[in-house]
């Protein structure tokens, strides 16, 4: 089993990568390589097996060629540029997250393996005039940029599914909080900066009011479902390969309070809250009652609780004093 992991920089691409090498097999073959391609050389990771890192721009079809081979069995197209970025450089929004996903497709084609792909899409993808619930069968209505981008790619991927070019599956990702590290140009940065920061001594900046609602789901189980679902037989998929991932909604100050059952008073106090309109604007625009009926039904979850996702932080990624 070769694995290619298109984004295999970014947080989720090297908890993903980790995930795999621990596990050792994927669709019930043994793993015998993983190739970790961004456009950055991504950190390296150790295994019993070669785990190769190479730089990759998706937006330049020549290079998904050069990363992209013949002896790959599945291809995990998480690679993208975020929320607020896309909405600020429209080109290069449209770019990397439609052209990049378009580019992989065809190299795929080309290839005519009929690799797995397993393509991350976003909530985003839901907004405007669609009545709630949000159901798996709601018509997608972005309300911004990268939404409408990663809707382009489901539809992408869902038509070259159906003419046999690809075995896709894409999995529209719930806001993926507490994420490590520094925060990022996603309008969302701030649901993972105001726990992660105070968890770490420093102070944080909460641009939505406490009653604001969205729709989680931690690191640790997204790598779950990420590889779960490349591990769904094709013909449980139906004929729309995309899905909800499952998530549960919670406010603010509903997030705040389990941090401060896990963790004590003190990191709640290092937040600062500050207006701020372009974030809401994006944010705003985003819709929550979502139920992702299909993807619990193949076996996705989500988290229990969100003290879940505090501990589970603290164990995996808070760095050490």
């Amino acid at each position: 089993m070769n694995i290619l992991i298109i984004g295999g920089g970014g947080v989720v691409g090297q908890k993903l990568a980790r995930a795999l090498v621990a596990r050792g097999q994927l669709r019930g073959k043994e793993i015998s390589a993983i190739t970790l391609a961004d456009v950055v050389d991504p950190a390296p990771i150790t295994a019993p097996f070669p785990v190769h890192t190479v730089a990759c721009n998706i937006a330049d079809p020549a290079s998904v060629a050069s990363v992209l081979s013949a002896e790959v069995d599945v291809i995990y197209l998480l690679a993208a540029i975020v929320s607020a970025h896309a909405e600020e450089d429209f080109d290069a929004g449209w770019s990397i997250n439609m052209m990049g996903t378009l580019n992989v497709l065809e190299r795929a084609r080309a290839l005519q393996t009929k690799p797995v792909v397993v393509f991350t899409s976003s909530i985003a993808v839901y907004g405007g005039e669609v009545p709630d619930p949000i159901v798996d069968h709601s018509f997608l209505n972005p309300q911004t940029s990268y939404g409408a981008q990663k809707a382009v790619g489901e539809l992408l991927l869902n038509d070259y599914s159906r003419k046999g070019f690809v075995d896709g599956r894409g999995f529209r990702l719930p806001t993926i909080s507490v994420r490590p590290g520094k925060p990022n140009r996603a309008a969302s940065s701030f649901m993972s900066s105001i726990l992660r920061e105070p968890l770490n001594g420093a102070e944080a900046i909460c641009p939505v009011d406490d009653d604001f609602p969205h729709y989680y789901l931690s690191p640790r189980k997204c790598v779950e479902n990420l590889i779960k679902g490349a591990e769904i037989a094709e013909a449980d998929l139906g004929q729309n390969r995309c899905m909800m991932m499952p998530g549960r909604m919670w406010t603010i100050r509903q997030m705040i309070d389990a941090m401060t059952a896990v963790a004590g008073p003190a990191p709640a106090n290092l937040i600062r809250w500050e207006s701020q309109p372009d974030i809401q604007r994006i944010v705003k625009g985003w819709r929550f009652d979502l139920r992702p009926e299909k993807s619990l039904a193949l076996g996705l979850t989500a988290d229990d609780s969100f003290e879940d996702n505090i501990r589970y932080y603290l164990e995996d990624d808070k760095p050490s004093a």
